[in-house]
């Protein structure tokens, strides 16, 4: 983000006489504040941030350069989280971000450290919610309606589709695919695809990977690491040292390792034929 600039020193920056910007607000070169818009006094907004209109930031929160937010968008107001008591926390939204109608994030908790942080190129379609202290990478969607519950933390290139919830705590890893509707309530592998309610590990992000140009042999790799560290035999523990040592010089495939081994305060997402012959 660059270095922020009042907008009275700014002839670039145009804001709607309709809109309420705060004195302490904080505007790069470029802002563009549209009509019914309110900015709170310690918000700093980068270069070439657009308010559509009626949007509300407040709180310590800042928005990164170029990043977009429409209308009735809900940006860095308090927690919806009962313990929150008024400790200061912040709201950090990278750069390039898309913010679609009516969506809502809040700030950080005492809980939680104190701070939400969302990365760069993210796009968060309308009625989407990212709750207190998310940590949310590069590049991930939020499809309609999507709900991150407290705590989360989500990988860089996730999508989620329409109407998926993820319960608070819960790790999804890097390229990972949650389906519509879905309800993930245990942590999702990198690369890995999760359906259903409740969630179930349904296989790899295989059209992700491709589009992501993965290379084939990247991909069989991943696929033949799948099968073992999944299978029925031996315990999980077994299986991931099986894995380690057979595929020892292959990065993906190491990722979803270190992503189990690192754990987390929920269980692991399993695939639904696993979960059922080990009920």
């Amino acid at each position: 983000m660059n270095e922020p600039v009042s907008p009275t020193k700014l002839a670039d920056v145009v804001i709607h006489p309709h809109a309420v910007v705060e004195n302490g607000a904080q505007l790069g070169r470029g802002v563009r504040i549209g009509p019914f818009c309110h900015v709170g006094p310690q918000v700093v907004l980068g270069e070439g941030v657009q308010l559509i209109s009626h949007v509300a930031v407040y709180g310590d929160t800042q928005i990164g350069a170029g990043t977009r937010i429409f209308p009735f968008a809900s940006i860095g107001h308090e927690p919806q989280d009962l313990k929150f008591h008024g400790e200061k926390s912040t709201l950090r939204i990278g750069a390039n971000c898309t913010i679609r109608e009516g969506v809502t994030m809040n700030p950080g908790t005492e809980q939680g450290g104190l701070e939400t942080i969302v990365g760069d190129n993210c796009t968060f379609l309308a009625n989407s919610h990212v709750a207190h202290d998310c940590r949310i990478g590069n590049h991930v969607i939020l499809s309609n309606n999507v709900m991150l519950a407290g705590h989360t933390r989500i990988g860089s290139f996730v999508i989620f589709g329409g109407g998926s919830a993820v319960h608070q705590f819960v790790r999804v890893g890097d390229h990972a695919f949650v389906g519509g509707l879905a309800g993930v309530e245990n942590d999702v592998i990198p690369y890995g695809m999760a359906l259903g309610n409740r969630a179930a590990l349904a296989g790899l992000n295989l059209i992700g990977l491709k589009r992501r140009g993965f290379s084939r042999d990247a991909i069989h790799d991943l696929r033949r690491a799948y099968r073992l560290l999944f299978a029925a035999e031996g315990t999980l523990k077994e299986r991931i040292e099986d894995v380690a040592a057979e595929f020892a010089t292959h990065p993906q495939v190491h990722e979803i390792l270190d992503f189990i081994r690192d754990g987390g305060d929920r269980s692991l997402c399993m695939p639904r034929e696993v979960k059922e012959a080990t009920a």
